[in-house]
């Protein structure tokens, strides 16, 4: 037999091997029947995914409350004073929010560009300019404010166009009032992940150690005004809700 013919017996056989030991395998059934997961437009770049409920798209602040002071200009917001919260309120969500500090550069430390985005209006992801810019770790740029600094500092050069997207798990209370699961939260800023399922403390004041005090399930996205120059664009937010299951019979192999 020549060797050509003999090498394309044995890949003939053990294809037919592998495909009968395959073919024979036992499979693991988790019993549990799930719902067909919803077909959405993840939207082109830049562009809400179609399932985002939109806050603001470079036209107006119609989707927000106490924006009297902040203003829109070449399709994005100039942060003013006092702060602005959603109307529309969020449990578990996914928030995509871009942001730019002063391209002029003025002051240090928690003085350039302080800002915050605060999840259901209490807890805080820290707005600041990072860039070249030192100051206390758990309140510098991508921190979660007073309790967890970034990884790392991934901020981009001042003025320029930076993003978050944060995946927050919203804390649980009972009827009484009593903590049932904490908040838990995910960033990535300019794509790079800094924040890897932070367990929250509680909430992120500066003067006093955080807290958990019982609220409803949703709350307002807030976003901060510190006295510094920042603008935003583009924010949007998904609800994240589990898929609906139901358990049809006990996990086996068939």
């Amino acid at each position: 037999m020549k060797k050509t013919t003999f090498v394309s017996v044995v890949a003939v056989a053990l294809v037919t091997s592998c495909f009968g030991a395959f073919a024979s395998a036992a499979e693991f059934l988790s019993g549990i029947q799930w719902a067909e997961p919803e077909v959405i437009d993840p939207g082109t770049p830049g562009k809400a995914p179609s399932d985002a409920v939109v806050l603001f798209d470079g036209t107006d602040m119609s989707a927000f409350h106490g924006a009297e002071r902040w203003t829109v200009k070449d399709g994005a917001i100039v942060a003013g004073p006092g702060a602005v919260r959603s109307k529309a309120q969020f449990g578990d969500c996914q928030v995509h929010i871009e942001w730019a500090s002063a391209a002029e550069v003025k002051g240090s430390g928690q003085g350039r560009s302080n800002s915050g985005v605060f999840l259901m209006g209490k807890y805080e992801v820290q707005v600041l300019d990072s860039y070249e810019n030192k100051t206390y770790f758990d309140g510098q740029c991508g921190a979660i404010y007073k309790q967890h600094p970034p990884l790392v500092n991934a901020c981009r050069k001042p003025g320029e166009w930076q993003s978050y997207d944060i995946i927050w798990k919203a804390p649980r209370f009972d009827d009484d009032g009593k903590l049932l699961s904490p908040a838990f939260v995910t960033l990535l800023h300019n794509g790079v992940l800094i924040q890897n399922h932070f367990q929250l403390q509680g909430d992120t004041p500066y003067n006093r150690a955080p807290a958990y005090k019982a609220h409803g399930e949703k709350g307002p996205i807030s976003l901060q005004f510190h006295g510094n120059p920042v603008r935003y664009r583009n924010i949007w937010v998904r609800e994240v809700k589990e898929l609906e299951n139901r358990r049809i019979h006990e996990p086996k192999l068939r």
